[in-house]
């Protein structure tokens, strides 16, 4: 195995989708970040994102003689802020940074892929966030059997991802709400990708899935809320959640290798939640690894 207000109408926000995923890459541009209107969405217009970045620089000269980093054509959007670079996932225009460090990590994790969750009503998307996926440069050099092969096929390698979960070393998923929603709501969702991919769960999955639940019951999940969720090997993961940029500590720690894997696979399964997520990753590890 390798995904508020509440509303009378269910919706599962992690299945997979109905309607075939757009490509998540655009023409790189230089992007800043910009305010979006912040409606509520309810259960039922819920939607994920993802985005990572480990993209290649390339350096072309801008009108005005002045150097401008973007990222190869393939990749999302980069720009930079004082020292910090970042990536937009160019559908929801979430800004990633392009490394970063977190509590519990033993050093800065890169960007290697973006995506976005997004939930169809009357043929009109929703998008509910937007997701990266980070990794410690250590994961990289272990995947030299897969060097040279295209991004499709990377995606379509389940051996590749299930070498990057068994991996030791931290990778971390960022989840970045683009609308209000509140944490039961988000919670049931989750659950609900997460509980079918464990057949037979034992009494330390039951308290795992309690101790994961208990972070978001009665917690309201506003517009631009960091979500973390960092696998430090494959039995153990932290969760984090920061509603003021990146967090400084860890909400809970989770010891199931049920748990943990099943979450992995709902986002880089065979049917991930993020289409768009485990494309770019894909395409991000291809260009790493040629």
């Amino acid at each position: 195995m390798l995904g508020a207000v509440a509303i009378s109408t269910p919706l599962i926000w992690l299945s997979a989708p109905s309607i075939p995923p757009r490509n998540c890459n655009s023409i790189p541009r230089i992007c800043f970040l910009r305010r979006n209107s912040n409606p509520t969405v309810s259960f039922s217009q819920t939607q994920y994102f993802c985005h990572l970045t480990s993209y290649p620089l390339r350096l072309y000269p801008s009108k005005d003689s002045k150097t401008q980093t973007q990222l190869s054509p393939n990749a999302a959007s980069s720009s930079s802020v004082g020292n910090v670079e970042y990536t937009e996932e160019p559908t929801t225009n979430v800004q990633f940074q392009r490394s970063l460090s977190l509590p519990g990590c033993s050093s800065s994790l890169s960007l290697i892929g973006t995506g976005y969750r997004e939930k169809v009503f009357a043929i009109i998307g929703v998008k509910i966030y937007a997701a990266g996926l980070y990794v410690n440069q250590s994961i990289l050099s272990k995947l030299n059997a897969w060097k040279g092969k295209s991004a499709a096929e990377i995606q379509e390698n389940s051996l590749l991802f299930n070498s990057i979960f068994q991996s030791p070393s931290e990778k971390s998923l960022q989840i970045v709400l683009v609308r209000n929603v509140d944490g039961k709501t988000f919670w049931d969702a989750l659950d609900d990708a997460i509980s079918p991919r464990i057949k037979a769960p034992t009494s330390i999955d039951e308290s795992a899935l309690y101790t994961f639940r208990s972070i978001f019951q009665g917690r309201p999940l506003k517009k631009g809320t960091f979500i973390f969720l960092t696998w430090l090997d494959p039995s153990k993961m932290l969760v984090c959640v920061s509603s003021n940029g990146l967090p400084v500590n860890v909400d809970a720690e989770i010891e199931s290798e049920n748990v943990t894997l099943a979450l992995f696979d709902v986002f880089f399964g065979n049917t991930p939640v993020s289409p768009s997520l485990k494309d770019s990753v894909a395409s991000g590890l291809a260009t790493t690894l040629k």
